[in-house]
């Protein structure tokens, strides 16, 4: 059965995109035409820079696909709880492009973390301390508060692995204490599975500060051999850590139970993590996960059918 208040997409993460520009990166123009071909409405934007960032031009780019954007990416800009001003200058060009094309979402994806994803040299502590938590805190609010009040826009904070809110425990102790009139969660499921969090729980936990989703599974034995080896997440990533569906975890059905609980619209964005990978592996992928998905009930629809 169709679960109508979920909006099915995707985004350039799942051809293998992490940055604005790399050669190792499927070109732009083709990850748009094989999001059509794997049957994908609606994307997130990714990588400020990687596609065209003139709203017009965009905009066309989309609209000849018969594609919408869900929403935008801040990625690269670094945790909230330092260099502000920098982190505040990139989010803004973000909703700026997000508002300009009508768009009402900016998922907040906190890299670089505490680790190096091709070395895994450790760059700060894993943890902060009181003051740098207090920073995140104040400045997560601050850029909630900026981007709905001056862009219309709605902050979707994503706890990613590696960087300080990652674990159930920091994702909860986050909610807890943010503002809930201008952060919600980007909930990834799979970032959360990696660091063995009761994903349906906190679904079920925090109903109301669940704004977007990203859909995804990771391989358990090798986040376990991640651990165990004190391995960076992007090194987890390149030995294949995030897996198509249905073969990982958190069970998929068992989210989508709980999202379908939910008194509320939302986006959910498949974002299976490849980076490197040959261009003509995605495609194929992303049509199998979608068809799957499609069997579990949720689908898309086209821009202005309502969700």
């Amino acid at each position: 059965m169709e679960i109508r208040h979920l909006q099915l997409g995707s985004c350039p993460d799942s051809w293998g995109v992490w940055f604005a520009d790399d050669p190792q990166q499927t070109p732009w123009n083709r990850f748009l035409d094989e999001m059509v071909a794997a049957g994908y409405r609606w994307l997130e934007l990714g990588p400020y820079g990687y596609l065209p960032t003139d709203p017009s031009q965009l905009r066309d780019e989309l609209e000849s696909r018969g594609l919408s954007c869900a929403g935008g990416t801040v990625a690269g800009a670094g945790g909230p709880h330092k260099d502000f001003d920098s982190v505040l200058a990139e989010t803004r060009k973000v909703a700026s492009l997000v508002s300009a094309i009508g768009a009402q979402n900016v998922v907040f994806v906190p890299v670089p973390g505490y680790r190096d994803d091709k070395t895994g040299a450790y760059l700060e502590p894993a943890t902060l301390g009181e003051d740098a938590w207090s920073a995140l805190i104040r400045n997560t609010n601050t850029l909630g508060r900026v981007l709905l009040e001056e862009y219309g826009v709605h902050m979707r904070f994503h706890p990613h692995a590696d960087y300080q809110v990652e674990t159930q425990q920091q994702t909860e102790r986050f909610l807890d204490e943010t503002d809930p009139r201008f952060v919600s969660l980007c909930l990834d499921t799979g970032h959360l599975a990696y660091r063995r969090a009761d994903v349906p729980g906190i679904i079920r936990k925090y109903p109301e500060r669940i704004g977007y989703v990203h859909i995804k599974q990771m391989d358990p034995a090798i986040a376990r051999r991640a651990v165990a080896e004190d391995l960076a997440f992007g090194q987890a990533v390149a030995m294949g850590a995030s897996v198509e569906p249905p073969a990982g975890e958190p069970d998929v059905p068992s989210v989508l139970d709980a999202l379908s609980e939910l008194d509320a619209e939302i986006f959910v964005v498949v974002e299976q993590d490849m980076y490197p990978v040959d261009f003509d592996v995605p495609l194929p992928i992303a049509q199998r996960t979608r068809a799957y998905l499609n069997s579990r009930g949720l689908t898309s629809r086209p821009s202005g059918e309502k969700i």
